[in-house]
């Protein structure tokens, strides 16, 4: 083969003449592999380097093909893998000969080199060249592979893992038209990928005599398992539309079928024993993903058996749903939702016992639903997790409710989510006046107890009572509607004595409350409006509020006039609506006890 200009690379590296380098190149063709050097290795890669830097691809792939030069292809070809590859991203009118080319070092040099050189041409690729890379490189990694006699599963795991470790490093798309768009390749990549494994995937399908291939399935599942978590845990996954992140999803759920690992022993029962190469919480994401596959959207659905109950169902989905709610990424949160929601829905109302309460995953699930409610800063995914809260409430017993009423009472912290629970303890005792739904812990001295936590103060008389406005509406009402329902309760002494100690002095405390409120507010609002005035106001405010009340001026004040003048005339009336609530409540009692007397 006869080079004509060499890089400056290669000049200064070999600094040979035209005739040296053809000496080179018969001394290489007569030497055997194991007394070839590194710095022959090194003059051969320079040499090919230079060929395709000068766009001699054609001449330099009939020097590959040559006959007289296949003992030396198979020696040191594997080190031409890297600069070929790097020859096919870059120059498309070359691409015929560059793939021929390395089609030819492929299918000449040993398998175990060449998938050592391509895993590594695989990891020292830039994010920006990930995709085109991937599409390149599979068909041949593939080709390696079905070459190797021995040790396929072993090559087929590394090669897994390093695609897999890169197919992490693009960005999900998050919105559909960005999927459609695929700039950053993801969907490329699984495109490949799937074509890459369905060989591998078709080979252990058939007849495995003698377990030959269960290195294989398990390295299969290990990819799988990987691939629900990453990238699959955070794509949209829409059905009826066909991109490839479905595409992809549907190919995994085939080849978890094809190694026969089905989604029920995977989710429901214990796979300590699958040599699955993941941590406890990655794969309880991945299980999570797979859970949201199959009960959500219903994919491979047709396989899942139809035996376990909708209560069995739910105590083993909470684990993953747990897990994903307790996730800061929006995806994750919004799939546990969703797996939640739908493992929620096969179940009958009112059919879940207190007991199941109990559990350490029931309780796990509560309070990280808990959380997105109070800390989640997407309105969406509050707005869905309270419909979740609802549905789950929906499908307890009233026992059960009425203990989930309680610890959500006790922990939860947040006035939203407080009203909200007081509201539905309303719909509750509504319920059990009716006919034939009457119930101690809504009714009786259970109920009492339970009130005790609505008709509270956090703190006590320094209560801030603008912020916590949305239980403290919730509890009012409740309380005018037990009056006004009063008959059901009348009929045991002690809860109606419970009921009107609780009321009394909840309504005194409220009022010392709304008193100091309204003081402080008022004198705010004045302030604001005299503008010669509005220095003093801070050191005047130290002096009469408490330290609740201070922490909401000091939010007030940040604000411009106009916002702060409508956020204190609308805490005035506030006031008023929460004293004319009481003064009705305290109208009623005295109506009611009125006529009871009588």
């Amino acid at each position: 083969m006869v080079v004509k200009g060499l890089s400056e690379r290669a000049e200064a590296t070999v600094m040979m003449d035209e005739g040296l380098v053809n000496d080179l190149i018969r001394r290489w063709r007569d030497t055997d592999e194991d007394e070839l050097t590194s710095e022959d290795q090194q003059h051969f890669k320079n040499l090919g380097c230079s060929c395709l830097n000068q766009g001699d691809s054609e001449r330099f792939l009939t020097f590959l093909q040559d006959g007289k030069n296949q003992r030396m292809v198979k020696s040191m070809g594997c080190i031409l893998l890297a600069p070929l590859v790097k020859e096919a991203l870059k120059n498309q009118k070359t691409l015929d000969h560059i793939q021929a080319a390395i089609t030819h070092v492929i299918t000449t040099c040993r398998p175990d080199q060449v998938l050592r050189n391509l895993l590594d041409v695989i990891e020292d690729v830039v994010p920006d060249a990930i995709s085109d890379t991937l599409v390149i490189v599979l068909p041949h990694l593939e080709t390696g592979l079905l070459r190797l006699e021995e040790g396929r599963a072993y090559w087929l795991g590394s090669s897994l893992r390093v695609l897999h470790k890169q197919l992490t490093r693009l960005p999900v798309p998050y919105t559909e038209q960005l999927e459609e768009d695929d700039q950053l390749g993801l969907g490329r990549c699984c495109q490949a990928l799937t074509a890459f494994t369905k060989t591998f995937t078709g080979e252990v399908r058939k007849e495995d005599e003698g377990g030959r291939h269960q290195e294989m399935k398990t390295e299969l599942l290990n990819f799988c398992m990987r691939s629900l978590r990453e990238p699959l845990l955070e794509a949209l996954l829409t059905p009826g539309r066909t991109t490839p992140m479905w595409s992809f999803a549907s190919h995994i759920m085939d080849t978890l079928a094809a190694i026969q690992e089905s989604a029920a022993d995977l989710l429901f029962f214990s796979t300590a024993k699958k040599n699955i190469q993941m941590d406890r919480r990655q794969l309880a994401e991945s299980k999570g993903c797979l859970a949201y596959l199959v009960f959500v959207k219903l994919l491979d659905a047709q396989r899942f058996p139809i035996v376990f109950s909708p209560e069995f169902v739910l105590r083993n989905n909470v684990e993953y749903v747990h897990q994903l709610l307790s996730s800061k990424k929006e995806s994750h949160v919004l799939k546990g939702l969703a797996l939640f929601e739908k493992s929620l829905e096969r179940v009958d109302d009112d059919g879940l016992p207190a007991t199941l309460l109990e559990a350490k995953s029931i309780y796990d699930v509560k309070q990280s639903l808990l959380q997105v409610l109070t800390d989640c800063p997407l309105h969406h995914l509050r707005k869905s997790g309270l419909k979740v809260l609802q549905l789950f409430s929906d499908k307890l017993d009233a026992e059960a409710k009425h203990k989930l009423f309680r610890c959500l009472l006790k922990t939860s912290k947040h006035p939203g989510v407080e009203g909200y629970i007081v509201k539905n303890i309303r719909n509750q005792v509504e319920h059990s006046m009716k006919p034939g739904n009457g119930t101690t812990w809504f009714l009786g001295t259970e109920f009492v107890s339970l009130l005790g936590l609505v008709l509270s103060l956090p703190l006590g008389a320094d209560t801030n009572v603008l912020h916590n406005m949305d239980k403290i509406m919730e509890s009012l009402n409740l309380l005018r509607y037990l009056l006004i329902r009063d008959k059901a309760l009348r009929n045991n002494a002690d809860v109606w004595e419970g009921v009107s100690r609780l009321k009394d002095e909840y309504t005194k405390m409220l009022r010392v409350c709304i008193s100091m409120s309204r003081s402080y507010y008022t004198v705010e609002l004045n302030q604001l409006r005299d503008e010669h005035r509005l220095k003093a106001r801070a050191a005047r405010a130290s002096t009469c509020t408490s330290a609740s009340i201070q922490n909401e001026h000091e939010k007030i004040s940040k604000m411009s006039p106009e916002v702060q003048h409508q956020i204190l005339q609308s805490a005035l009336v506030t006031f008023d609506l929460m004293e004319s609530l009481i003064v009705r409540i305290e109208e009623i009692a005295a109506e009611k006890n009125h006529l009871f007397k009588q």
